[in-house]
C-alpha cells in the first residue's frame, strides 16, 4: 500500500546505476511564493539534466511517497495551500492519512537512501537555532545516521553556526569544504569557520564518499559549496538582517517549525530581496556540484 512511487526516467536511471540526485521539496512548498517556486524547481532539475544526471524531487502525493515528479505533479505542488511540510516524524502521518507533504532535508535524505539514491542536493541544512540551543533540527539526526552525501551552502545563515557545527563533529558527521577552507555562511561565501577537510574536484569528493562506505562509518557527507560570487550577500550585510528578523521572531513568541519560514521572509524584506536571489543562485549552484559527484561516483 505504500510502495514508492517512481516517474520512469527516475527508476529507469537507478535500476542501471546512472547518477541520481536527490531533491527536496519544501523548497517549493514553503520557500518561495508561486509562481518563484515552480520556476526555481524547474530551473534546478534543468541544470542537473544538462549535467548529465537525473534529478528525483521528492514528496508525498495522496499519502504515496513519490520519487521524481511530473511537471504537472510539481505545479500541483507549487500552487497547494495545504501540503504539510514534513521531517521525518511526519512521513508516517501524511502518509497513513493520504494527505500531500512536502520533504525536508531530513525527509528527504531517509527517502532517498531507501531508494537507493547516495546524493543529495539542497540550499542549506537546519541546525541549531541561536539563542535557543536545544532546538536542535531533525537535518543534523538524520546525518548523523543515513548514508547519503548533501550538497548544500552550508546550514541556513540564521542559525548558530558555531554550535551546529559542534553538533555535527559529535555526530561524526565530516563537513566537506568544495573548492574552499572555510565552510560558507549560505547566503555569504565565508563564515570564519574551517572545514574538516578540502576537495577541489569531484573525484576527489567521491573517494572520500567511497571510502567512508567501504569503512562501514555510519552517517552521511556534509559538502558545503559556497554561494556563487556575483550573487553572494556580503556577510556583514546579512548578519545585519539575520539579527532585526530574530529579534522580531523572538518579540512574537514565533519558535520551532515556524521559525524558519518567518525569518526567512523577513530577512527578504530587509535585503530588498538580494538575499532571495542569492538563495536561488546558490541552489542552482549546488545542484550542478551534486550532478558532477553523482556521476563521478556512477563512474567508479
Amino acid at each position: 500500500m505504500y510502495e514508492f512511487r517512481y516517474t520512469q526516467d527516475v527508476d529507469a536511471a537507478i535500476k542501471a546505476r546512472q547518477p541520481v540526485v536527490a531533491l527536496e521539496s519544501t523548497l517549493i512548498t514553503h520557500g518561495f511564493a508561486y509562481p518563484r517556486n515552480i520556476q526555481t524547481a524547474t530551473q534546478i532539475e534543468v541544470v542537473i539534466k544538462t549535467t548529465g544526471a537525473q534529478p528525483a524531487t521528492i514528496a508525498v502525493l495522496g499519502g504515496q511517497v513519490a520519487i521524481g515528479l511530473t511537471h504537472e505533479q510539481l505545479e500541483a505542488l507549487a500552487a497547494s495551500k495545504t501540503a504539510r511540510k514534513c521531517s521525518v516524524r511526519d512521513l508516517g502521518i501524511v502518509a497513513g492519512l493520504g494527505l500531500d507533504g512536502s520533504t525536508t532535508v531530513a525527509a528527504t535524505m531517509f527517502i532517498a537512501a531507501r531508494a537507493g539514491i547516495g546524493v543529495f542536493s539542497t540550499g542549506g541544512i537546519g541546525g541549531v537555532h541561536r539563542g535557543h540551543p536545544y532546538d536542535v533540527s531533525a537535518d543534523l539526526t538524520e546525518l548523523g545516521r543515513t548514508p547519503v552525501t548533501v550538497v548544500c551552502a552550508g546550514p541556513k545563515a540564521l542559525l548558530d553556526l558555531p554550535l551546529t557545527f559542534e553538533h555535527l563533529e559529535t555526530l561524526g558527521v565530516p563537513v566537506i569544504g568544495y573548492q574552499t577552507d572555510e565552510i560558507p555562511a549560505f547566503y555569504s561565501r565565508s563564515s570564519g569557520l574551517r572545514a574538516d577537510a578540502r576537495v577541489d574536484t569531484p573525484d576527489e569528493l567521491a573517494a572520500i564518499i567511497k571510502a567512508r562506505r567501504a569503512l562501514g562509518l555510519p552517517g552521511g557527507e556534509l559538502v558545503c559549496v559556497p554561494a556563487p560570487s556575483d550573487s553572494e550577500l556580503p556577510r556583514d550585510v546579512a548578519e545585519q538582517a539575520i539579527v532585526a528578523a530574530q529579534r522580531m521572531a523572538d518579540e512574537q513568541g514565533i519558535h520551532g517549525a515556524a521559525a524558519t519560514p518567518f525569518l526567512l521572509d523577513q530577512i527578504a524584506k530587509l535585503t530588498h530581496g538580494a538575499s532571495v536571489r542569492a538563495n536561488i543562485a546558490l541552489l542552482v549552484n549546488n545542484a550542478r556540484v551534486a550532478a558532477q559527484l553523482a556521476i563521478a561516483l556512477a563512474a567508479s
